[in-house]
Parts: C-alpha cells; sequence; structure tokens
C-alpha cells in the first residue's frame, strides 16, 4: 500500500492555522493527507473579552483548547507545541519575555522544527512569508526558523540529535493577495477609516502591506465543503474573532478573494509565471 502523503504547516498561535490556510488544510486533510500543525507557542499574548476564560486557569489554556477544537473540525492529523511564548505584537511587553519566540535564537527554533519534520515525513511544507503576513514578530521568526529547518532537515551533520535526515519536497508560503489590499487602501480612507492603523488594535499598516509584492505560484481552489469547514474552526476560536486584528483581517480577506488560498512557491525555485493548483504537483 502507498504511504499517505504529509503536509506541514509551521505558524506561530492558535489560530494561525485556520485563519489564512485553514481551507487548505481542510481540503486536504479530507482528501487523506496527513496534516499536522507545529505551532510555536499557546497565544498567551493575545486578548479577548472575559466571559471567554470563565472555564480555564490561565490565556494559554484557553487559547489551546480553541485550537484543539479547530484542529479536529480541520481534521488535522496532530499538533507539536514547540514551547515557546506568545511574543505579542512589536513593542509590546511580552517581546521582553524570557520564553518569547522572537527572543529565541532561530538555530534553536528550526531544531524543534527539524526534528518533528524527521519524526512526520512531509513531503510539503507551508509557514509565513517573509513579512510574516502582516509583520507579527512571532511569525517572521517562524519563517525564518522554518526555511532554515526545510534544509537543514535533509542534511545528517546538521541536528543529529534530532533523527534520521529526511528531506521535504517542497516548501510554499502563504500569501495575502497584495491586490486586493491595495483595493483596501484606497477605499478605507472613504469610510473614514485609516489603512495605516487598521483592526480593533489599530496595530495593522495595510498600506505598508499593499507595497510588499510577493509572486504567486500556486492558488489552491477550495470546495465548498474545505470553506465550510474553515469557517467551522474559526468559531472555535470564539476569543480571537473580536479580538487580535490579525485573524480577523485574514478572516475579512477570505471573504472577499472567495473560494481560493494563495502561495509562493520556496523550493523548488519556481519561475514568475508558474502557477501550481494541487500543492503536492510534482511530488513523487
Amino acid at each position: 500500500m502507498n504511504k499517505p502523503r504529509t503536509l506541514i504547516f509551521a505558524g506561530a498561535h492558535p489560530d494561525d492555522e485556520t485563519f489564512g490556510v485553514g481551507g487548505t488544510l481542510a481540503q486536504y486533510a479530507a482528501a487523506g493527507v496527513k496534516v499536522y500543525y507545529v505551532c510555536a507557542t499557546r497565544g498567551e499574548a493575545g486578548t479577548a473579552d472575559s466571559e471567554h476564560m470563565r472555564r480555564y486557569a490561565t490565556f494559554g489554556d484557553m487559547r489551546w483548547a480553541e485550537l484543539k477544537c479547530a484542529a479536529e473540525t480541520l481534521g488535522l492529523s496532530g499538533i507539536i507545541h514547540l514551547g515557546y511564548r506568545d511574543s505579542g505584537m512589536p513593542g509590546s511587553a511580552d517581546n521582553k519575555h524570557p520564553e518569547a519566540l522572537m527572543a529565541a535564537p532561530v538555530e534553536q527554533v528550526a531544531g524543534r522544527i527539524v526534528k518533528a519534520i524527521r519524526e512526520l515525513k512531509p513531503e510539503v511544507v507551508i509557514t509565513f512569508d517573509p513579512i510574516g503576513g502582516y509583520r507579527h514578530p512571532d511569525h517572521i521568526a517562524m519563517h525564518n526558523a522554518t526555511v532554515k529547518a526545510f534544509f537543514a532537515a535533509g542534511d545528517p551533520e546538521q541536528y543529529p540529535e534530532t533523527g534520521p535526515a529526511f528531506q521535504p519536497q517542497k516548501l510554499y508560503f502563504a500569501l495575502f493577495p497584495r491586490r486586493l489590499l491595495r483595493v483596501l487602501v484606497r477605499l478605507l480612507p472613504l469610510i473614514g477609516q485609516n489603512p495605516h492603523r487598521f483592526g480593533r488594535n489599530k496595530d495593522i499598516d495595510l498600506a505598508s502591506l499593499a507595497a510588499v509584492d510577493f509572486p504567486i505560484h500556486a492558488a489552491v481552489r477550495l470546495t465548498k465543503r474545505a470553506v465550510a469547514t474553515s469557517d467551522q474552526a474559526a468559531a472555535c476560536h470564539a476569543s480571537q474573532l473580536g479580538g487580535r486584528s490579525g485573524p480577523r483581517l485574514f478572516s475579512f480577506i477570505g471573504k472577499l478573494i472567495g473560494q481560493r488560498d494563495l502561495y509562493m512557491r520556496a523550493h523548488p525555485p519556481a519561475h514568475d509565471r508558474q502557477r501550481e493548483t494541487d500543492l503536492f504537483e510534482g511530488v513523487t
């Protein structure tokens, strides 16, 4: 019998697996792919209304429970926690916590991701783009560490303590649709919104995000079932739907662009006109 295909999404917080790539993960899981979420933190620095904390001792416990609900809904095969702490947005006190992800050496974070890659043996790995989607420091940290880990995992001389070498075949970065962002930047002032200070916490500069352009090499067309499953998983993250700007931004953009997720292919190198519809295209 053929071994099931495997995909890893390497993210930073509970909810990153749903807002942005949830449709993709749900669609591949429904097709029989073993899909795992490598999650760096428990989302300890988020914000939420007190009503969501009634059943939990800590904020991280609540966020992790929401993640388990979403993972089950999406059909994920498992969650791997890397053991770091949420760093919060740039300039927050959480940046200085000794266990904050953004403060950890990239070599250390990469080593933990290498361990997950060598144990799970994915053909495909997904993570954030180079600016972390909306410049969250933890997203950027995970981008840098995952890129390093992707190539290190196949080198037996690197991180030998994490198991036998295994080289994944493809690496993708999840993307915001830049054309849509540029339209939003023009429209928001017309309704009294500042595109440089977007969201409930006014901590996202949409104008600066729209100015950064990444090539689109893959557009995964989502089924109605995958979109519905992603929406159900989003409901699991009830504490965040009215909280951090990032998840709500992903959700808002997702509704505007319709049933597709966009990706840049980092490896193998792709030419600018390349457009895949399946992240496992060419996988052997």
